[in-house]
This record gives structure tokens, C-alpha cells and sequence, in this order.
């Protein structure tokens, strides 16, 4: 018999500050111990799951995508402190992945109280295509086992029965030697036979290697601002939460083969497909009479006498050409769009920039008044910004003065619906001082012995802690003369580039075909607004449309002195 196990639990760098597996070591070891599919179930969020996918992708393993999700005890809109249980989600089909995006989508939105909820009528609503495994011992069925409960357990397993279908439920065991675990496991193993439920063993994995086990504490220290000392701090009970073997598996649950096999069965049945390099632009409104494509040429032609005093055959040669790639590549939706904001800004008296980047090189932007500097007499090439031999999103960066952004931003939101509109979002790594500055505040070392190792690492773009053992003499003899300087720089390289929160991307927009949550799950901002759960290159790469509105205090300046000069 062929000796296979599906990993169903698994934690990765963007369950922040309590995940340290990074996806492409995560993906590596996997594929290391020779297994052919992983999934990625962090926490209330699906920030990595497109990055999981491609990387598993890549090295020929399925990927598997599920969340555990926080269920509220109660209604999801109810902010309250009655705690709340974990669940595991898998998407088994792409009816699924979308679903299990809204779900998530709503967490985040609707139910966040201190960590994003969601309650079983949400689960009703969204169940299909979702495969659904009881969780570890903050499941609500372990819970109630634990509170030896065995009534309201039996009552739960069939409210879930009744909500994913028999088949799409599963009773999840766990042993990292925790008498909770075993105790709940015990009455799984009946409860299971009780219902003719499957059983799945898991392994609640939070790193890749059990010699990462000291990375993951520290990310718990940084998490809940408390030192390694500490008695009484939240810290795992052993270092077994890794990517375990088959064999170790097997070591674990011999005794009970078919929820080591189920993991198989299930990985075998979840098919999600990731759609990539599809254009998935909005529909401008255009008046009657006009398809995008004979609008854009419409305005074009109506601006050109207001641009050039002499249409020569030149300037008509350029702007065919422009507009057939356009419309081959199919851009005349975007174009129309770009233009609808900026005329927006120069009709409200929103101060914008003249244009920059390969935008410049085209007339058509320069007719429509999205640019404003004339590329023929500069020698500018249009083939920089579009070019049918590199398919690629044009991109037209705009500068906004930084005070009026936000109305640009309420124009696009009530032009195209607020579910069709996000900004970004982006997340703050742990760089080499940030990382030894945090690494150093969890072991307990005082802030002067950090501060000055800290400052030896040079100040340089892109620096990593291995560049600055290399490049900085007085940081390698720190290091190689001082044990607990070793300690600290071994254990920040650990944690090193690892995501530490999530804001707001400073300029990126998307705006999209239908709701938004049928493409990305989504969040509430930093700076409030809704953001997409998938960093700039991730939606780019899904197909979906970035535009970049950068606001700039110049621009706000130089409104200013020419408002006073006026006045």
C-alpha cells in the first residue's frame, strides 16, 4: 500500500504573529516527504492563499484552500464577550472557493470583535461546495466533549450534518500529547460510529520543521508583548506543531488507519482552479449609441482640433495606431475609466498631476487629458506603455492632491458601487532592525544591548541580517564573539520577512466587474474602507483592475500658492 497523508490544518506566515511557516519552505518539505497535496487553513483569513497556490503548483502538489474560521457563539453581529469556536473550511470545487471567500469575506466585515466571526447562518447561506472538519480542542464539538457535554455534542454534530451534508463533514483528531486531545479524540472515535461520520487526523501545523518550534514562540512573544520568561504567557505545550511524515502520522494514529486515509480521500475530492492572466475589466457606461471601443475613438476625435492647431497626417497615423492596439488588446474600458476621474478632478477643482511613467508616450491619454504632455514632439514611444508582444495591464499612475484623494475615491465608490470598489491591502514585514528590535524586546535583553546591535546593521535599502553579517565587520565580530548576540541574530533570521500586520496599500484601487467578493476576500481597513485580502501583485495577477491614486502634498502646495496668487 502506497504510504499517503494529506496535511488539512495548516498555519502559514499569514496566520500573523502565530504562523512562521513560510509558503515556499512549507511547499519545499512537503514536497521533500514526498507528499502530493497540502492545504492552507490559516486564521480568519485568506491572505496567502493565492501565493500557496502557485507555489504548490509549481512543485507539482494540489493545493488545497480552506480557513479556520472563528464561529460566534450567537449572531455574528452581536459584539459581545461570549467567545467563540474554531472550524476548519475546505473548498472542495470553485462553487466553494467563492463561497468560502464570502464567508470569510463577512468575518471580516461584519463580524469582526477582536477577531473576524462568523455564525451558522452565514454557513447555512454559503455551505455549498464547502467541506467542513470539527477543528482542534476550540471546536465547538470538542468544547462541549470537554465540558463533558455529550448531548449538546451530539446536538452540534447534527446541526453541522444539517448544514454541509453528511458527506462533507468530518470529525478531526489531534495528539500533541494534550489531555484535552485525548479525551476529545476518545469520544470523536464514538461519537463518529454514532453518526457514520468519517475521521480525519490533523496535525495543527504552525511551522515547517519541529527545529522552528523556538521561531513560532518568539512571533507568539512579539504577538502578545510578552517575554520568553514569562510563566504565565500564551506559548504552545511542546514543539510537535510541524510538518509531520506519513510515518509520524502513522506513529500517532495507527490504531485508527481510516482518519489517516480520509485526509487522502478528502484531498482527492477538493479541485479548486485559480483563473490567472484573465482580463477582468468593468463595463464603462457609455451613452446610447456607443460601444466602448467607438466612444473612446468619439472623444479622441472630438479633442483633437483642442489639442493640436494642425492635425497632420502624423498625429491622425499615431492615433489609429494607438487605438487598434487598444482595442485588439481590449483597453478601451480601462482608457474610459481613467478618463471619467480625471475629468472628475479637473471639473471640481482637484488638483492632478500632469502624467508620468510610460503613460506619457501616448496620444490618446494626451487627447483625453489624462496626460498632459504631447509625445510626438517629445519622440515619446507608445510601445513602452502597450505593447501586444508583452501582455500586460497598462498602467497609468495619477497623482491627486493628498487633502482631495478621498473624493476622487467617494466619486469611483458611487460611479461603480461600493461592492465593485476596494483598495489594497499591504502588509509590514519584519526587516532585519525590526526583526533584531522584536527578537531582542521577547528574549528579555534590555533596549541598550539591543538599540546597539540593532544600529551596526547598515542603514541600506533591501538589507537582510546574512547581508549585513558579510558586509559589516563590527556586526560579525558581535556575533561570532558573543553568544547571546549569536542567540538574538540566529532567532530575528528566523522570523526575518515574515508579514507582522496588514494596512493599506498608499495608492491602489480596484475596481471590478460584479461584486467584489466573487473575485477576493476582502477586509476593513486601517485607515477604514474596504481592502482586498490579496497584495497588489496577487489581484494584479487574478486579472483584476489596479489603478494607482497617489496623493502627493505637491500637488496640494502648489494648488494652494496658485489659489493665493488668485485671490
Amino acid at each position: 500500500m502506497t504510504k499517503r497523508f494529506t496535511h488539512l490544518h495548516v498555519h502559514t506566515e499569514y496566520s500573523l504573529l502565530d504562523g512562521a511557516s513560510k509558503i515556499p519552505e512549507l511547499v519545499a518539505y512537503a514536497k521533500e516527504l514526498g507528499m502530493d497535496s497540502l492545504a492552507i487553513t490559516d486564521h480568519g483569513a485568506m491572505y496567502g492563499a493565492v501565493e500557496f497556490y502557485q507555489e504548490c503548483t509549481k512543485a507539482g502538489i494540489k493545493p488545497i484552500i480552506g480557513c479556520e474560521v472563528y464561529l460566534a457563539k450567537g449572531s455574528h453581529l452581536e459584539k459581545n464577550n461570549r467567545g467563540m469556536y474554531h472550524l476548519i473550511l475546505l473548498a472542495e470545487n470553485d462553487t466553494g472557493y467563492h463561497n468560502l471567500m464570502k464567508i470569510v469575506s463577512i468575518g471580516q466585515l461584519e463580524g469582526f470583535y477582536y477577531k473576524p466571526r462568523v455564525d451558522k447562518d452565514v454557513l447555512r447561506t454559503y455551505h455549498e461546495g464547502v467541506i467542513c472538519l470539527s477543528a482542534c480542542v476550540a471546536g465547538e464539538v470538542p468544547q462541549m466533549i470537554l465540558q463533558d457535554n455529550l448531548e449538546g455534542a451530539r446536538r452540534c454534530i447534527q446541526e453541522y450534518i444539517d448544514i454541509f451534508g453528511k458527506d462533507n463533514y468530518f470529525l478531526e483528531i489531534q495528539d500533541h500529547d494534550l489531555d484535552e486531545e485525548h479525551k476529545v479524540s476518545a469520544e470523536l472515535k464514538r461519537l463518529a460510529q454514532e453518526f457514520g461520520l468519517g475521521l480525519v487526523a490533523t496535525n495543527d501545523l504552525h511551522y515547517v520543521q519541529q527545529k522552528d518550534a523556538a521561531a513560532q514562540d518568539i512571533l507568539l512573544c512579539i504577538q502578545t508583548t510578552s517575554t520568553v520568561d514569562e510563566p504565565d504567557r500564551m506559548r504552545f505545550n511542546n514543539d510537535s506543531y510541524y510538518l509531520k511524515s506519513y510515518d509520524e502520522m502513522e506513529a500517532l494514529f495507527g490504531d485508527c488507519p481510516e482518519a489517516l486515509s480520509n485526509t487522502n480521500k478528502i484531498a482527492d475530492r477538493c479541485n479548486v482552479k485559480m483563473e490567472f492572466g484573465h482580463l477582468l475589466l468593468p463595463e464603462f457606461p457609455v451613452p446610447e449609441g456607443f460601444d466602448a471601443v467607438s466612444y473612446l475613438r468619439h472623444l479622441c476625435e472630438e479633442a483633437l482640433p483642442k489639442r493640436y492647431e494642425v492635425v497632420d497626417e502624423k498625429v491622425r497615423k499615431r492615433l489609429d495606431f494607438e487605438l487598434d492596439i487598444i482595442n485588439t488588446m481590449g483597453y478601451a474600458c480601462y482608457f474610459l475609466i481613467v478618463w471619467d476621474f480625471i475629468n472628475y478632478c479637473r471639473s471640481h477643482d482637484i488638483p492632478v498631476g500632469p502624467g508620468r511613467g510610460s503613460a506619457a508616450g501616448s496620444i490618446v491619454a494626451y487627447l483625453l487629458r489624462i496626460t498632459n504632455i504631447e509625445p510626438l514632439r517629445y519622440h515619446l514611444l507608445f510601445e513602452r506603455f502597450l505593447n501586444p508582444e508583452r501582455v500586460s495591464m497598462p498602467d497609468i499612475d495619477t497623482d491627486f492632491c493628498y487633502v482631495k484623494r478621498n473624493q476622487v475615491l467617494d466619486y469611483v465608490v458611487r460611479r461603480y458601487g461600493q461592492e465593485r470598489v476596494a483598495q489594497i491591502i499591504t502588509f509590514g514585514t519584519l526587516q532585519a532592525r525590526a526583526a533584531v528590535r522584536d527578537v531582542g524586546k521577547a528574549l528579555g535583553m534590555s533596549y541598550g544591548e539591543v538599540d546597539e546591535i540593532a544600529k551596526l546593521i547598515p542603514r541600506e535599502l533591501g538589507i537582510t541580517l546574512e547581508k549585513a553579517l558579510n558586509g559589516s565587520k563590527d556586526f560579525r565580530q558581535a556575533y561570532d564573539t558573543r553568544p547571546e548576540v549569536k542567540k538574538l541574530i540566529d532567532l530575528a533570521q528566523s522570523v526575518e520577512g515574515l508579514p507582522r500586520n496588514a494596512g493599506t496599500h498608499a495608492a491602489g484601487v480596484i475596481i471590478a466587474p460584479h461584486n467584489m467578493k466573487n473575485y477576493v476576500p476582502l477586509q476593513q481597513g486601517s485607515e477604514g474602507g474596504v481592502i482586498t485580502q490579496y497584495d497588489k501583485n496577487k489581484v494584479e495577477e487574478l486579472g483584476l483592475l489596479k489603478m494607482d491614486f497617489l496623493g502627493l502634498r505637491t500637488l496640494t502646495v502648489i494648488g494652494d500658492c496658485i489659489r493665493f496668487i488668485r485671490e
